[in-house]
């Protein structure tokens, strides 16, 4: 079993293992820009390798390209599929080689990804796991109903909350955790739980909601796209989901449980490490209340309404052409212009309250993997 580190490894060991491959690649995608990849499968083809490339209905923002990615792959000989649209989103990330081997990913075959995030990935060679993962490919390829056959292969919404539920709950000294949003109200308590028994608990990530007995800190020094849960050093789980309701729940995410003494003392190295980055930038950066909306309005319908022009002569013939060019309607300049400097304002007020409130909303609603 091999661990795979972002940033750091980057794509080298992915298209190694494409241009390794004898007979079969089988790879789910959710996002894509990486082209050494897209070269590697179309390469791979070119040589005889069945390729066969399972890809996401959508993501967020960019379905365009994943319908362009479909026509190019399908142009140079691979089969292509598209998974079915039952599920809210389907961001589970694998690949496997000549149905031998397994790569498990957290990461998504992007540059952003790859380069710019912390993130996991795992290889293995465990032939139960790998033929499960090939089950899993197929029955989602033929969108035929899949059964989870292997209780550490776990996959949303089936078995992903009672499996990773089981694992966390036989933490028995320390739970490390990448996570960009644990949200789940039962996986919470549930940490809570394990923490009041003596279990010391430490995240990298956030938490949706204020805990005295889960110590968390939010990386700084890169983007995190990590779902990582080390238990006691020696156990694993690396995957796609992210303890939230909806990952859990009602997605489909691929992830896999394992033990390997090596992997954890190297995942534990790394998040010590982040750990202490992530703690001492928390120590330099005074925190604010956040700036009310209102106040932001208040001072941007100000400034705008300063730079308006004279209304006068521009309202003067607004009017006349309005109630005529013999109407006698006398138009008070100074009190016209404050009017409506006023009405500016009230509207730009409104208006920017109700964007920066908008943004509110989205940021709170929005997923943690920006795309996951």
């Amino acid at each position: 079993m091999k661990l795979l580190v972002q940033p750091g490894d980057g794509v080298v060991p992915l298209v190694k293992a494409i241009s390794n491959a004898k007979s079969n690649i089988e790879i789910l995608i959710f996002r894509f820009d990486r082209g050494e990849i897209e070269k590697a499968l179309i390469s791979a083809v070119s040589r005889g390798v069945a390729v066969h490339a399972l890809i996401a209905y959508t993501n967020r923002g960019g379905e365009k390209s994943l319908r362009e990615l479909e026509m190019r792959l399908l142009a140079a000989g691979i089969t292509v599929a598209r998974t079915d649209d039952d599920l809210v989103r389907y961001h589970g990330k694998l690949m496997t080689i000549d149905h031998r081997e397994l790569y498990l990913l957290a990461f998504n075959f992007t540059y952003l990804d790859m380069e710019h995030s912390r993130s996991f990935g795992v290889v293995t060679r465990n032939r139960k796991i790998v033929q499960e993962a090939g089950k899993l490919f197929e029955a989602d390829s033929k969108r035929q109903a899949y059964a989870p056959g292997i209780p550490t292969f776990i996959v949303s919404p089936l078995n992903a909350r009672k499996e990773l539920s089981a694992f966390i709950r036989k933490a028995k000294n320390e739970l490390l955790i990448y996570d960009p949003k644990v949200g789940d109200r039962a996986m919470i308590r549930l940490l809570e739980e394990r923490a009041r028994a003596g279990v010391h608990i430490k995240i990298i990530g956030q938490v949706s909601r204020k805990s005295g007995k889960l110590a968390v800190r939010k990386l700084s020094q890169m983007r995190l796209h990590a779902r990582v849960i080390l238990r006691d050093r020696y156990f694993a789980f690396i995957g796609s989901q992210s303890l939230r309701t909806a990952e859990l729940d009602a997605r489909r995410e691929v992830g896999m449980i394992f033990r390997d003494r090596k992997i954890g003392r190297r995942l534990a190295k790394i998040f010590e490490d982040d750990w202490r980055v992530a703690e001492q930038s928390k120590e330099q950066v005074v925190t604010k209340e956040p700036v009310p909306a209102s106040k932001i309005a208040k001072k941007l319908a100000k400034a705008v309404a300063k730079t308006l022009p004279p209304v006068a002569p521009v309202m003067d013939g607004v009017v006349k052409e309005v109630a005529g060019q013999k109407a006698n309607v006398e138009v008070n300049a100074e009190q016209l212009e404050e009017t409506v400097k006023d009405a500016v304002k009230e509207a730009v007020k409104g208006a920017v309250k109700d964007v920066v409130q908008k943004g509110v909303e989205h940021t709170r609603e929005e997923e943690p993997d920006r795309g996951h």
